[in-house]
């Protein structure tokens, strides 16, 4: 893994090689918008990359690596690390002219187990990418620009408790994160709203995600988040066997499906409001309700057995009070409805790479 990483550093900084071309003789002057989606080799990166294609734009994705399960809907796609000031300024240009908004979702990241381990990590590299893209949105003349933030960022103090954890946005300070990728996280969102307001060039919006899921993200490995993580294990068991959950499975989280955090991703970002908002649902239930939900969607019949392992806060919901007020919109699909579409997902991918499991 290190030696791969070594060798895209040194691709990109050397020529930042342009792949993913199956559109390169459509021009982007013809499109009357032009996006960048940093991280369009991601999961949530490469869903935006098809939406806003889709609504006529021309998209350039930019990643260290293409999207795993699909190939990118992006016009244009450069190989290249964000690390690297050189990769952010080639990535906002086409020709001489910027992109017309950047969308800023590159990190470095993961679910629980890795962003509690990797605390170095990922505020070098994540502060790395964030002040590079800010400066070339500043430099280069960017009118727009949107940040994804997460919900990462509220106080422990406040998500003591599984049943009523506060993360309403205007609770975010006096700052507290558990964990260093929170305290990133809520970095960058100053650093991006000093830039706006010291250099009057690019426009920023913000939203706090709280725990995005759906098919074509990560399901293995260490950076799956828990609904990934809980379908695989789920297709992997056979019926009648176990499935290990870390703790005792009371500590709540909710969930958000990718396309209706695609949809809020774009209202924010046509929208007149300058505050971060939450991009969440509101539906909230236990880590064993969230298990228990998966086993009755594969029919199994399964045994939840808890073992020692990384919890994070007792407790977390989006508060979706201010973003009904601002956009006039909050996600309304189910839990179960989403759930549904990305264990079948993974039901998929396990058997393709594992073999079906036994009934």
């Amino acid at each position: 893994m290190k030696r791969m990483l070594k060798s895209l550093l040194l691709l990109s900084t050397l020529c930042a090689v342009v792949t993913g071309l199956q559109c390169a003789k459509v021009k982007p002057e013809s499109f009357a918008k032009r996006a960048l989606v940093c991280g369009a080799g991601g999961f949530i990166g490469s869903h935006l990359v098809e939406r806003l294609k889709s609504e006529g734009y021309w998209v350039r994705g930019v990643d260290l690596k293409l999207p795993e399960f699909s190939q990118t809907a992006a016009h244009d796609f450069i190989l290249g690390d964000l690390r690297n000031p050189k990769t952010c300024e080639k990535a906002t240009l086409i020709g001489d002219v910027p992109v017309d908004e950047i969308y800023q979702l590159a990190a470095d990241m993961g679910g629980i187990g890795f962003i509690y381990e990797h605390d170095a990590q990922i505020l070098h590299n994540s502060v790395l990418i964030n002040v590079n893209m800010a400066e070339a949105s500043r430099k280069l003349g960017v009118k727009r620009l949107f940040y994804s933030s997460s919900a990462c960022v509220y106080p422990e103090r406040n998500q003591l408790t599984p049943d009523h954890p506060v993360c309403a946005e205007s609770s975010a300070y006096p700052a507290a994160p558990d964990s260093e990728y929170g305290w990133e996280k809520l970095f960058s969102e100053r650093l991006y709203k000093a830039f706006e307001k010291d250099h009057k060039v690019t426009i920023v919006r913000i939203a706090r995600f709280h725990n995005i899921f759906g098919p074509e993200g990560t399901w293995e490995g260490g950076r799956e988040k828990a609904p990934a993580a809980l379908c695989r294990k789920v297709a992997l068991a056979q019926d009648g066997g176990v499935i290990e959950i870390w703790g005792d499975g009371l500590q709540t989280r909710s969930f958000l499906y990718v396309d209706e955090c695609v949809t809020g991703i774009l209202k924010l970002m046509r929208s007149e409001v300058d505050v971060p908002l939450n991009i969440g649902s509101e539906e909230m239930v236990t880590i064993n309700q969230l298990a228990q939900m998966i086993i009755d969607i594969s029919g199994k019949k399964l045994t939840i057995k808890h073992i020692p392992g990384t919890q994070g806060v007792r407790g977390r919901n989006s508060d979706n009070h201010l973003v009904r007020e601002k956009l006039q919109w909050e996600p309304s699909s189910k839990l179960c409805d989403g759930l549904v579409v990305t264990y079948k997902w993974i039901e998929q991918q396990v058997a393709q790479k594992y073999g079906a499991a036994k009934k």
